[in-house]
């Protein structure tokens, strides 16, 4: 008879065994210790070129020694930026986010500006600038990279985290990088791409195993060379081929990442994300997930709820008199808009603006022109509600709903309940106006390599988009509307200066957000960033529906928008600087959003 005690160990190595045959191939690492060094010394780098500007500030230095050590100062944030983003967000915001006030929604305050915007507009400013504010906004940059300092010394930094993080990080060059978003003033983008490029590879090599080594990797070496070579041949954003690097270079770059990730067997990071964890490119047909809009699980959509939903936005019961069903106001064949200048009441009055687009909705958060709801659940049931619109009463249409055998059944088949409720209603909406983001335009085709998608008018068009006439810094690629990427947590608004009408001689009284936010004079007159995805097909345009044509929208912010025309607009966020295209370059644009048509 064999020992037990021997028995016991035999058992016990074979369930180590069997347990160890079970785990990812990928090692366990808790903390990447040479990442955060890396990241720790980059960041060493920059609190000493922060203290050397400082003293050059003090000492009156020439312009152009301020500029260059400034250009130095951005591009070693370029290093680190990848993991600044990810890991503190909110410090990232404050070191390189816009020249704009942050809004503390709930207090009703602004936030002053500060970080390397804002000393862009100082040091490329064509007049001296105060000197003390310099420095003080300088010290305040240096707080925050003392922040990064402290966080990356005590935070974990895991392989599939650090994986999730450069993958952000190239998806960020694509939208807000390639757009120049954050040298606004400077145009210096194109110099600083093969720095992040570059630290990108650095990191990879770090977090890789052999067996990537001589694969995905080597091929992601070979892609960065490949990029960098055509960024240095060309730092011209007025001349660059965007279109070009885009598609045949930062797309392929995302793409060989998910070779990377299977190479090296890194699993998702399980959050819920806009930006699918499989998507080889932003261009990819399923590349982005509504339901990372969704208030919350039992929102996410469905093909049955969208069916259901579709039936309720056709259907006139949801109105107070049965006169008017959603589908009145918002017609599939003009991208769903009505084609007015302004909407229209239930008695046929003017209402106070312009009809929006349902497309793409889904992609945004805060809905309606002064994004008054935060979701496309809110906003359906506020238009309903409205006395001018729709005139309804929620519990009385649900009590009609109810009434009904076959909504009955099909909301039963769907939430499983035995009653009809609000909310369920109000989500059918919401899912069907989610499903119409379809991703089906000649430039969604060209860039999943259909290159006779798009005339050689509307390639030039794209390009001008992106470069000379700086539409991409608000209109973010690829959905084309004020959601920032690569993250999409927050959609931005803008104060234009928008005239009555297209003859630019008087600045339109609505207030727009700022109706709900008096004290915060930040947003007094501004409205979202919509999409322009069909913006062909949605005319009148701005919030007012003042501007009939294309042609005068693009008038309006060729010449600065309402401070380029002369209008009173003190907190105008549109730069005022002409941007002196010619009557052929707007058409070419003009034909470039065309192709942002679904078909």
């Amino acid at each position: 008879m064999k020992n037990p005690f021997y028995v016991f160990l035999i058992l016990l190595f074979s369930i180590f065994t069997v347990l160890q045959c079970n785990k990812p191939n990928q090692p366990i690492v808790d903390d990447l210790a040479e990442i955060k060094n890396t990241v720790y010394q980059n960041n060493e780098v920059f609190l000493a070129q922060i203290d050397e500007l400082i003293d050059l500030v003090s000492k009156d230095s020439d312009t152009g020694v301020l500029q260059k050590k400034f250009d130095d100062l951005r591009k070693t944030y370029k290093k680190m930026e990848w993991a600044v983003e990810y890991f503190l967000p909110h410090s990232a915001r404050f070191i390189n986010g816009p020249a704009l006030p942050e809004i503390e929604m709930s207090e009703h305050i602004e936030i002053e500006p500060e970080g390397l915007q804002v000393l862009e507009e100082i040091f490329y400013a064509e007049e001296p600038q105060d000197k003390a504010e310099t420095i003080r906004l300088l010290k305040k940059l240096t707080n925050k990279g003392l922040t990064i300092k402290t966080n990356f010394q005590v935070i974990t930094v895991t392989k599939d985290q650090a994986f999730d993080a450069l993958r952000q990080q190239v998806f960020r060059i694509s939208s807000l990088g390639i757009a120049g978003f954050d040298t606004p003033i400077s145009g210096k983008f194109l110099e600083e791409i093969p720095v992040t490029l570059q630290s990108l590879e650095s990191v990879l090599h770090q977090i890789s195993t052999e067996k990537s080594k001589n694969a995905s990797l080597k091929k992601i070496k070979t892609e960065i060379e490949a990029s960098n070579k055509i960024l240095s041949q060309n730092k011209d954003k007025n001349t660059f081929d965007y279109l070009d690097f885009i598609s045949n270079h930062l797309n392929k770059l995302s793409a060989l990442l998910l070779d990377f990730r299977k190479e090296e067997n890194i699993p998702f990071v399980e959050v819920t994300t806009a930006l699918s964890k499989n998507a080889a490119s932003f261009y990819s047909k399923e590349a982005f997930d509504v339901n990372a809009f969704v208030p919350g699980k039992e929102y996410e959509i469905s093909s049955e709820k969208i069916k259901l939903g579709k039936q309720l936005f056709n259907d006139k019961i949801l109105s107070n008199n049965n006169t008017r069903s959603c589908a009145s106001c918002h017609n599939a064949e003009k991208a769903f808009t009505d084609g007015l200048e302004k909407s229209l009441s239930l008695e046929n009055a003017k209402l106070q603006r312009n009809t929006p687009s349902l497309n793409y909705s889904a992609f945004q958060h805060g809905q309606f022109w002064d994004m008054r709801k935060d979701d496309l659940e809110g906003q359906s049931s506020d238009v309903i509600t409205n006395k001018e619109e729709m005139h309804g009463d929620l519990k009385t249409i649900i009590l009609k709903i109810n009434q009904n055998k076959n909504y009955q059944i099909a909301f039963a088949k769907i939430f499983k309940t035995d009653t009809i409720e609000e909310w369920q209603l109000q989500n059918l909406l919401a899912s069907y106006i989610r499903s119409l983001a379809t991703f089906n335009s000649d430039f969604d085709n060209y860039m999943r390599g259909n290159k006779n998608a798009l005339t050689a008018q509307q390639k030039k068009g794209f390009n001008l988009f992106m470069g000379k006439a700086q539409c991409a810094i608000c209109h973010f690629v690829p959905l084309f509307n004020g959601t920032v990427p690569p993250n999409y947590k927050k959609t931005e608004q803008e104060v234009l200066g928008v005239a009555e009408n297209a003859s630019n001689r008087k600045l339109d009284s609505d207030l727009g957000r700022g109706k709900f936010h008096e004290t915060v004079a930040f947003l007094q007159n501004s409205f979202k960033t919509p999409t322009l995805r069909n913006i062909s097909k949605t005319a009148p345009y701005m919030h007012n529906g003042g501007y009939k044509k294309l042609q005068e929208v693009m008038e309006f912010y060729n010449q600065g928008g309402g401070k380029g025309f002369g209008l009173k607009v003190e907190n105008q966020t549109l730069s005022d600087a002409k941007l002196n295209l010619s009557q052929s370059e707007i058409d070419d644009i003009i034909e470039f959003l065309n192709a942002l048509n679904d078909k």
